[in-house]
């Protein structure tokens, strides 16, 4: 039995999911949940127990001093709560942890049960593929739901695909059978370029999820990393000749793709974005995070877990490689 005796009714909640592993291209998935889990102090309340759901010879815990204390942090997936001020205050709930190794369903199953208990309206999964997309260009977010209703009242795609997936793609599914609306947001992250972390991917989630769900994400330092890392590809593809051809290639066949975008709505969502972001009536939320009675027993909290490289794709596709030579030509699943 869930409970939850830490936490206060929360206002409008809607859970924010990521997942270390196949499903987070460059960290972006997992680095967008903990950039709020940061800027609104989040405070930890649950944490599914690492016996039920990870091999820990893949993913293996780590040993760390606290004031010379040997202590040991285990690989797990752990919920917290922020408030988003302002003139419309809600509670965002935080899933962060790693993709489990077994037990898919009744992993799934606890998530749901605690979004039950929270009265969760919404699930939002945040996923990252490779794909062939230049890291000159704005990074692609598809926002993709099971649900044919919340695609049409949210314009989102309803998802076709048929294949391969990860927890991204069974947690949906899971909440889509449970009767919780969810959608999933996957940004593309460039193939030749796919070692963490990827700031600029992680801005374009997050900007994707202020349109979702109608919020203002404080975003800190994350555009400047965002244009340090862009400037860094340039250099580094500026040295290899064949890279910077296969980089243009990219480039031409992302701007002919994208002509049709290039006015109407796509221009009005951007210019509304501006004026948010200009106005201070908008809702300047900041979060506390503080409001908890009773967190995760006074533990510090330990380094962030270096974790082993692993193939990185979508929950709605095969992982991509993690590189691909300038001159092939072959297109990525459709998503």
């Amino acid at each position: 039995m869930i409970e939850l005796e830490g936490v206060p009714e929360l206002i409008d909640p809607v859970m924010v999911a990521a997942f270390e592993g196949w499903n987070d291209a460059g960290d972006a998935a997992s680095g967008a949940v903990a950039h709020l889990d940061r800027e609104w102090k989040g405070e930890v309340f649950a944490a599914l127990d690492a016996e039920d759901y990870y091999d820990f010879q893949v993913n293996r815990p780590t040993v760390w001093l606290d004031n010379g204390v040997r202590k040991i942090t285990w690989p797990t997936t752990r919920l917290s709560v922020v408030r988003i001020g302002g003139t419309k205050p809600r509670d965002l709930v935080l899933v962060r942890g790693i993709e489990p190794s077994m037990r898919w369903r009744s992993f799934c199953n606890e998530i749901l049960g605690f979004a039950h208990e929270l009265g969760v309206e919404m699930v939002v999964i945040l996923g990252a593929l490779l794909g062939d997309t230049p890291h000159t260009r704005p990074v692609p977010v598809s926002g993709v739901t099971s649900d044919a209703d919340l695609a049409r009242t949210m314009d989102l795609e309803e998802t076709k695909y048929e294949g391969p997936t990860g927890i991204v793609g069974i947690l949906q599914e899971a909440c889509t059978h449970a009767g919780v609306p969810a959608v999933s947001l996957w940004a593309a992250v460039p193939h030749y370029v796919s070692q963490p972390p990827n700031p600029k991917a992680t801005l374009a989630l997050l900007n994707r999820l202020e349109d979702l769900i109608d919020i203002r994400i404080p975003l800190g330092e994350l555009p400047e990393d965002a244009r340090a890392w862009q400037l860094g590809v340039d250099q580094l593809a500026a040295e290899d000749s064949e890279v910077a051809e296969y980089v243009q290639t990219l480039e031409e066949a992302r701007d002919t793709a994208d002509l049709p975008e290039a006015s109407g709505d796509a221009i009005a969502r951007e210019f509304e974005r501006y004026l948010r972001r200009r106005d201070p009536s908008a809702g300047a939320e900041s979060g506390d995070g503080s409001y908890l009675r009773d967190t995760s027993g006074g533990m510090p909290r330990p380094p962030k877990r270096k974790q082993e490289p692993e193939p990185s794709g979508s929950g709605d596709e095969p992982p991509a490689p993690p590189a691909v030579a300038p001159d092939e030509d072959e297109a990525p699943p459709e998503a």
